[in-house]
C-alpha cells in the first residue's frame, strides 16, 4: 500500500511546476533547443509526478524524480537521444522515470540492489507499474493537448468546451451557467474539438 500523503491542491501544484521549470532552466542553461525542452516538461511533469506519487512517493520526493527525469531526458539527447529501433518513446521515458524513482526509494531505505519490485508492492494494488504508467499516460494526454489548446481560443471558448465535453455537462445547463446560446455550445465543441485532437494525435506520434 501506498503511504497516504499530503498532496498539495492544483493551484499548489502549478506552482511547484513553474519552481520545477525554472530550476531546470538554470540547469540547463547551454540548451540547444530550449522551446523544445520546455515544450518537453510541460508535456509530461504531470505524468511524471503522478506516477511517482502514486508508486509511494513523497511530494518532495516526487519533485526529485520530475527533475532528474528531465535532466536524464538532457542528457541522453545530448548523446543522440533515445533509439527508436529499441522501442517507443513512451517506453523510453517509463524507463527513465522508474529508474528515478527506484534512486528515491534506495534513498528512502538504504537499499542497494534496485527497487522495481518495491514500486509494484507500493503502486495502486490492483496495477503493476506498468499498468499504472499506461494509465496515467492515457489520461496525461488529454490534459497535455488541453493545456495547448488552451492557450490558442478564447478563455471564453475554452471555459465552454470544458464545460461541455470535459465535464460532461448537459448542453443546456452550460448555456444557463455561462450564458451563452445553444450554438455558441456547439461551436465550441466543434472547434475546440477539432483542435483537441490535432494536439492528442502530435503527443501521440511523440510516443510511438
Amino acid at each position: 500500500m501506498s503511504r497516504q500523503w499530503q498532496l498539495p491542491d492544483n493551484d499548489e501544484l502549478e506552482q511547484y511546476a513553474e519552481r520545477t521549470h525554472r530550476s531546470l532552466i538554470a540547469r540547463l542553461h547551454d540548451w540547444q533547443d530550449q522551446k523544445s525542452w520546455d515544450e518537453f516538461y510541460r508535456s509530461y511533469w504531470r505524468l511524471i509526478y503522478n506516477v511517482a506519487t502514486k508508486a509511494g512517493l513523497a511530494p518532495d520526493e516526487a519533485w526529485d524524480v520530475v527533475q532528474e527525469t528531465v535532466l536524464s531526458v538532457a542528457k541522453q539527447a545530448r548523446r543522440g537521444g533515445y533509439d527508436a529501433q529499441q522501442g517507443s518513446f513512451k517506453n523510453w521515458l517509463w524507463n527513465l522515470t522508474r529508474w528515478r524513482i527506484n534512486d528515491q526509494l534506495r534513498k528512502r531505505t538504504g537499499a542497494v540492489d534496485t527497487a522495481t519490485d518495491i514500486i509494484d508492492k507500493t503502486a495502486d494494488s490492483t496495477d503493476s507499474f506498468s499498468q499504472l504508467w499506461e494509465k496515467e499516460w492515457q489520461e496525461n494526454l488529454i490534459k497535455a493537448a488541453a493545456e495547448k489548446v488552451k492557450m490558442q481560443v478564447s478563455p471564453r471558448q475554452f471555459q465552454i468546451f470544458d464545460f461541455y465535453v470535459l465535464k460532461g455537462l448537459p448542453a443546456a445547463e452550460v448555456r444557463r451557467k455561462l450564458g451563452v446560446s445553444l450554438t455558441q455550445v456547439y461551436l465550441a465543441k466543434h472547434r475546440i474539438g477539432s483542435l483537441l485532437r490535432k494536439e492528442i494525435s502530435i503527443i501521440q506520434q511523440q510516443g510511438e
